[in-house]
């Protein structure tokens, strides 16, 4: 039993003394880190070689020492880590501590304390005089700091995408995809005042892909989707006016319906259509409206009251021009009345500074008629204010390429146009010299054969029965079923507007007409 009790005795001498050696180290240890931070955090890490029963028998604790045991830190100390009076030091805060404790505060080093960067290791690091450096912003540090700063790259440096984008991008240049999931855009029942003429499911028409179509760009040439929203928002206390003829007013109705369907509220919005001369979409909480004057010339057919002789005034803006001026954007439209004859021509005479012309070659009016518009643009018109479009002719689908029975779009360029080029050629050569955006719309809508209203239209039975015994003379291959391709026409538009750098592209300069 002795023996025993001398063993075990012995043991818990062992044990004592450990204890005490341990205690003996660590105030040793705690001594030596008030004066050296980067010490205390290491030998935070020390683990005391003792067996685990003898912790479980002791339950030993080590706790740092409370804060009002902290010692004062002498001046010198202070300077030889780096600490200014103005920040608040704390003995945890060693480089190994908890870094997300809720009471510590860092406050990075002041700006002459940084070090001096050699030339050579700016060049390695590609950091310029011109940008801000400090030792965190190394590529492999926290980019989210809040005290980061990062300087943006000098504009001699930046790539020229825009350049590049534009010289690749046109947005009239592409094909036709089939895309039921993103058109149409709306639907015919969104929008009660459409007319008769456009509405062709209303009227009967009993297949629906030609709805389904969208105008996508080549390879990168990305085409923004169409926002009715985003487009309120950029007409907020504007103003547009569309001008020209039945396709203009064709177009008016697709974007008063894009933007009316676009409002939560309809009772937000006002819309008169009763006029055949004007109509009008506004809405309310956005201030704006979208208005259409009918204009087909775009210069004054003058009717005499004495003899209703009709006088086509090749030098005068017809007068809903007055109505025109003040508007933010301004959407133009002529070609398809100029070519008319027979009992659908609309003039007897030409006026030309005061003379009555009988006969004159139709692209020669044409032109004249043109830059009479053109000069009204340039003199009457506030380019820094106002986005002065010109929308190309719309093609008609006659003779070979008829519209009717016609339900999908032609796939390749076997169309041939019925509507004169050189009515085409001259409309180009002034738009392309006065100061508008040409939205060219020509040929992709020469791919959609089969998006017209056709014998679709509401009248009455003499007319049907007619429309039905000689389809090909009696369809309307002219204008646009609604939803349609004049929806594309408009997210052409919207495209432009949100890709226009600026009114630096629309500044007035001296019309030259050769």
């Amino acid at each position: 039993m002795e023996k025993i009790y001398s063993s075990i005795n012995q043991k818990w001498l062992i044990s004592t003394l450990t204890f005490f050696i341990g205690c003996i180290i660590l105030l040793s240890s705690l001594t030596y880190t008030r004066r050296n931070t980067k010490n205390f955090a290491l030998l935070q890490n020390i683990v005391i070689s003792v067996t685990s029963s003898d912790f479980e028998q002791h339950n030993l604790q080590i706790s740092p020492p409370p804060p009002n045991e902290v010692p004062k830190i002498e001046e010198s100390e202070k300077k030889e880590w780096n600490i200014s009076d103005e920040r608040i030091y704390s003995p945890e805060s060693s480089p190994l501590s908890d870094l997300h404790s809720p009471n510590l505060q860092i406050l990075p080093p002041p700006a002459n304390e940084f070090p001096k960067i050699e030339e050579s290791e700016k060049k390695e690091w590609n950091i310029s005089d011109r940008r801000v450096y400090s030792p965190e912003s190394s590529p492999l540090s926290d980019l989210h700091s809040p005290n980061l700063q990062i300087s943006p790259t000098p504009a001699n440096e930046v790539l020229k995408i825009e350049e590049t984008e534009e010289k690749e991008c046109n947005i009239f240049d592409g094909k036709w995809v089939y895309s039921p999931e993103s058109s149409p855009l709306y639907h015919v029942w969104q929008c009660p005042f459409l007319g008769d003429q456009v509405s062709c499911r209303n009227n009967g028409r009993l297949d629906f892909e030609y709805q389904f179509w969208s105008w996508e760009g080549r390879g990168e040439c990305k085409i923004p989707r169409f926002n009715g929203t985003d487009l309120l928002e950029r007409l907020r206390g504007k103003r547009v006016i569309i001008a020209g003829d039945s396709l203009n007013r064709n177009q008016w109705e697709s974007l008063a319906c894009l933007l009316y369907s676009s409002v939560p509220d309809h009772r937000r919005t006002f819309v008169d259509v009763k006029s055949s001369l004007y109509k009008v979409f506004k809405a309310k909480d956005y201030d704006c409206t979208v208005e259409f004057y009918w204009s087909p010339f775009l210069v004054e057919l003058e009717v005499k009251k004495e003899n209703g002789s009709r006088i086509l005034r090749l030098d005068k803006l017809s007068d809903a021009s007055k109505k025109w001026r003040g508007a933010d954007i301004m959407v133009f439209n002529t070609g398809h009345w100029w070519v008319h004859i027979g009992k659908m021509k609309a003039w007897d005479f030409f006026g030309y500074n005061g003379t009555l012309i009988d006969e004159m070659q139709i692209e020669s009016a044409l032109q004249l008629a043109m830059k009479t518009w053109a000069n009204w643009i340039d003199k009457k018109v506030d380019l820094n204010k106002t986005k002065v479009f010109f929308r190309s002719i719309s093609p008609e689908h006659k003779g070979n390429n008829d519209c009717h029975n016609k339900t999908k779009p032609i796939e390749d360029d076997s169309y041939e146009p019925i509507f004169p080029n050189s009515i085409i050629e001259t409309v180009e050569k002034i738009v392309r010299a006065a100061p508008v955006m040409y939205l060219n719309i020509t040929k992709l809508s020469q791919y959609r054969v089969e998006a017209h209203p056709s014998i679709h239209l509401k009248q009455n039975l003499v007319m049907r029965h007619l429309q039905q015994k000689q389809p090909e003379l009696k369809a309307d291959c002219s204008h646009w079923c609604l939803p349609g391709v004049p929806d594309t026409w408009n997210r052409l538009l919207y495209a432009a507007i949100v890709l226009d750098k600026g009114p630096d592209k629309l500044q007035p300069r001296t019309l030259q007409f050769s």
